[in-house]
């Protein structure tokens, strides 16, 4: 087990300089790691970060946050969000789905459900109908063994219905403000486990799986279905002991996120650390776009 010190947070705001829009030399962006909430969840939210994380650079609504990635020149936003308690799950999903009428075509929007709750896979089924593209968890919020009965049903019908499955079971960033410890409840064998029961379903771990990297990157080579997001971990903001390197991985499974609008550092920042790490323009092509596109089924009509 990888034993390496646990984060102190909270940290402080970076005062970096934002660019005005994303480098023109790069390809075409899709950020696979926006946050959305209805305003009060977002305030909260916020409000949380703040005191046991770090201070939140954006603020504003959801559909204002969206519009500023997109006026900059990212060409496409898969958004996210979780429940935290059960009995939301259904608000929420009708919330993503009028968000993706309202932005047609340049947003792909993620289900959530609150793993354990009353008819879980009944409410997952209705949102993939309705149009959702995928299922977004969080085990620090919600937290759920990923190796309990409970997860059976959602692994069951993300499989059968063939949507993916981003799920937040990196051990950090942890806070002691959360109600589990994620040091228990997220370890790279944990998930492991998953990925050989269920071979058929595309699962993404954001934050290139924080702090195990190395045990993630092996299991990247290891299982087809696995995937990981960029997010936090390529912009030079956590300290850790373990050095990411791209250049090592396997970039077919990679592919950039933002965690946007809930950073303390600018907008942009990850897509210039990519931009300068030593990666051929294929390899930037799979990261920022086509692993995208093949994860999420997003056709580049839409884009």
């Amino acid at each position: 087990m990888n034993n390496a010190p646990q984060l102190d947070l909270p940290f402080p705001a970076v005062g970096d300089k934002e660019g005005d829009v994303v480098p023109l030399d790069l390809p075409g962006i899709v950020d696979t790691h926006v946050h959305v909430f209805p305003e009060p969840v977002f305030k909260a939210l916020w409000e949380w970060f703040e005191k046991y994380a770090w201070p939140i650079r954006y603020k504003g609504t959801t559909p204002e946050l969206l519009e500023y990635l997109l006026k900059r020149g990212v060409d496409h936003i898969v958004a996210l969000q979780y429940a935290h308690k059960p009995g939301i799950a259904r608000d929420l999903n009708q919330y993503m789905l009028n968000l993706c009428r309202k932005f047609s075509g340049r947003i792909t929007g993620l289900a959530t459900i609150f793993p354990g709750e009353t008819d879980a896979a009944l409410i997952l089924e209705d949102a993939f109908a309705a149009g959702l593209k995928g299922v977004k968890l969080h085990a620090h919020v919600q937290c759920f063994d990923m190796n309990s009965p409970d997860m059976d049903p959602i692994y069951d019908v993300c499989s059968r219905k063939e949507k993916p499955l981003v799920m937040h079971v990196g051990r950090e960033p942890k806070s002691e403000a959360y109600m589990c410890d994620p040091y228990v409840l997220c370890r790279a064998e944990k998930l492991e486990q998953v990925l050989r029961s269920y071979p058929d379903l595309r699962i993404c771990v954001p934050h290139l799986g924080m702090d195990e990297y190395v045990a993630y990157q092996r299991m990247t080579e290891t299982y087809d279905n696995l995937w990981l997001d960029t997010s936090v971990a390529c912009a030079d903001f956590l300290p850790t002991e373990q050095v990411v390197r791209l250049d090592e991985m396997r970039v077919d499974r990679i592919m950039y996120g933002s965690d946007f609008p809930n950073i303390p550092y600018a907008w942009d920042r990850e897509i210039k650390q990519i931009k300068n790490a030593r990666l051929s323009r294929a390899s930037m092509a799979k990261i920022f776009r086509e692993n995208a596109l093949q994860f999420f089924s997003i056709t580049p009509e839409v884009l």
